[in-house]
């Protein structure tokens, strides 16, 4: 399905080719893998210690949730498999089933709250949702102003063109001094990505990841910047239109549920709820679900 497009990482993002998710992996598991679990209790046991040593902070979020028996979860419905629109206007995706659960497990009624990707944070801030669910990575920028729980996936930047657009990527000669035009969602890690690594090119910010590849078919971008598993739908849903796409991440990002940073009370619930999710094996049939098996894209246009 993915094709081998390393002339396309080495013309964009300038790095060379071996600079790729394995070679990462390679570099930094020099030890068993069994060793991985063990550090992770580890880091896990230290945080509950701190969490458990933390002074009452406010809990103003969970006691509101609480208290309206509701929790409102921003996201933005357009990014397959995370969250995205059924053919009957429902949400759906890997993340409205977790935050079903989550709704579920805390007791209370979830509102799911929809808005474009680059106003989520804006919205946390200002109070007017609980919390993200959107396919979030973790980065420690947002992390100076929000809390994260997770992560409960693991994704990475890939790259999606046409059939057609590779072979002129990778022509060199000319090829290699025109500018291109690189699509990415707006305020997304995918954008800060492009512009660090792929400075000579025409960024296009756009507000939903529908908007970059109606751009790719038409012409109007060259490429697009995004999740691994966006690029993987996306390919599946479109498979007329001779996408193709980097066959390894280029990066390596968490993906979490990004929480007010006043409330570590609420965090600390989140993520035993999260736990206890995994444990039950909920969260390893909800990635069959979303990740291995296909059938849920009879259901979105």
């Amino acid at each position: 399905m993915a094709q081998r497009c390393s002339g396309l990482i080495c013309m964009l993002v300038q790095r060379p080719a071996g600079w790729l998710y394995r070679d990462y992996l390679s570099e930094i598991t020099n030890e068993p893998i069994k060793n991985m679990r063990r550090l992770s209790n580890c880091v896990a046991a230290i945080v509950v210690m701190v969490l458990i040593s933390l002074p009452a902070l406010s809990q103003s979020v969970l006691s509101a949730i609480v208290k309206k028996d509701e929790l409102r979860i921003g996201t933005s419905g357009t990014q397959p498999p995370f969250s995205m629109k059924s053919k009957t206007g429902e949400l759906i995706g890997y993340e409205i089933d977790l935050a079903k659960a989550l709704a579920k497990n805390l007791g209370v009624q979830l509102k799911l709250v929809e808005m474009p990707f680059s106003e989520l944070m804006g919205a946390l801030k200002a109070g007017k949702i609980d919390a993200i669910m959107s396919g979030m990575t973790i980065t420690p920028e947002r992390n100076m102003s929000a809390l994260f729980a997770g992560p409960y996936v693991l994704s990475g930047k890939s790259i999606l063109t046409t059939s057609g657009k590779l072979a002129e990527f990778q022509g060199g000669g000319a090829a290699s001094d025109k500018k291109f035009k690189i699509a990415c969602l707006k305020n997304s890690t995918s954008e800060q990505f492009a512009k660090e690594v792929m400075s000579k090119h025409e960024i296009i910010p756009v507000d939903s990841y529908n908007q970059a590849v109606e751009m790719i078919l038409n012409g109007k971008a060259d490429a697009l910047v995004a999740d691994k598993p966006i690029c993987v739908i996306t390919m599946l849903k479109n498979q007329s239109k001779e996408l193709v796409m980097t066959e390894d991440p280029l990066t390596i990002e968490p993906i979490g549920m990004a929480l007010p940073p006043n409330d570590p009370q609420f965090l600390n619930l989140v993520e035993k709820y999260l736990t206890s999710l995994e444990l039950s094996g909920i969260l390893q049939h909800l990635e069959k679900k979303w990740f291995d098996d296909g059938a849920w894209m009879l259901n979105v246009d």
